[in-house]
């Protein structure tokens, strides 16, 4: 299940992001805000709990409020990321903040209750690695529970930089239904897996790319060019965006997978191995989860 992703890249251009990120990522809000709404009824009190690609830390706070007597490890690639954190954190400073790669994780086995994890595993070069990783660090029955994003986010991008040119210039996701696979493969239990999609607009194009550049999400393809890209290439990819334009926006699509799983019982062999659509502008996200 390998992306074919440039982990120093990713590592940079999210470094590069912290002071920038919150700012501009309303959608990443939302869509954690409706992850940790699957932990509302389930009968839980972990121990440690793991969030997993913690950004500047937003998440990790909510965790920690949610579960106020468990240990909470903010853990991400960036270490700028991991120092904005601080900020959300200082109502608990209990809370350990590590940088590490989610596909090598510093920690025991079996020693967490709850990993979490939202938006992060589509930025590892190999997916079914992390899982492998998730697995070894929960504890028997311990939950998984994270979202990422599928193969339609930023297709019309995608199909604007394909008009072009045949380099590749948006990141490529994994489809749900390997995702799931991987977690099978990994030997999760009972995985539940959903899809939503969210249709955000903008006025144009350049405002969606300055937004992608503020959060860090930016073409980490092992094979993507390595120049910087010519204002008359540029300009050629925004006239084939407006291809596009619906009701005087542009859309950009974000296909968002959120899956559940449990970890098995000791012993289990370990190996590696129809969507509701909301059509809304960016600005309608910003300030409230739900408007």
């Amino acid at each position: 299940m390998s992306a074919g992703l440039d982990r120093t890249h990713v590592r940079r251009a999210f470094g590069r992001a912290a002071l920038s990120y919150e700012a501009n990522a309303p959608l990443q809000a939302e869509v954690g805000a409706r992850l940790r709404e699957r932990l509302d009824d389930l009968p839980l009190a972990p121990q440690r709990v793991l969030d997993v690609g913690c950004g500047p830390g937003g998440g990790t706070a909510a965790l920690a409020g949610r579960f106020p007597a468990a240990q909470v490890i903010a853990l991400d690639l960036a270490v700028p990321m991991l120092q904005a954190a601080q900020a959300h954190l200082r109502a608990w400073p209990d809370a350990a903040r590590v940088c590490a790669d989610a596909q090598a994780l510093p920690l025991a086995d079996a020693s967490v209750d709850l990993v979490h994890s939202n938006l992060c595993l589509q930025w590892c070069d190999d997916p079914g690695l992390a899982l492998d990783e998730f697995r070894r660090v929960l504890r028997p029955g311990g939950l998984l529970l994270f979202s990422t994003f599928g193969p339609d986010t930023l297709k019309e991008l995608r199909a604007a930089f394909a008009a072009v040119d045949a380099t590749p210039h948006v990141s490529r996701f994994v489809d749900m239904h390997d995702v799931g696979d991987a977690l099978l493969a990994t030997g999760f239990r009972d995985p539940v897996l959903e899809r939503e999609d969210f249709v955000l607009t903008y006025a144009d194009a350049r405002t969606l790319m300055r937004e992608l550049r503020a959060i860090g999400a930016t073409n980490a393809d092992a094979k993507r060019a390595r120049t910087l890209t010519g204002k008359a290439h540029l300009a050629r990819v925004v006239a084939a965006y407006e291809a596009h334009r619906r009701d005087g926006r542009l859309p950009a699509t974000y296909e968002v997978v959120y899956a559940q799983a449990q970890a098995p019982e000791p012993g289990q062999p370990r190996r590696r191995g129809g969507a509701d659509v909301a059509s809304f502008p960016i600005e309608r996200l910003r300030g409230s989860r739900r408007r």
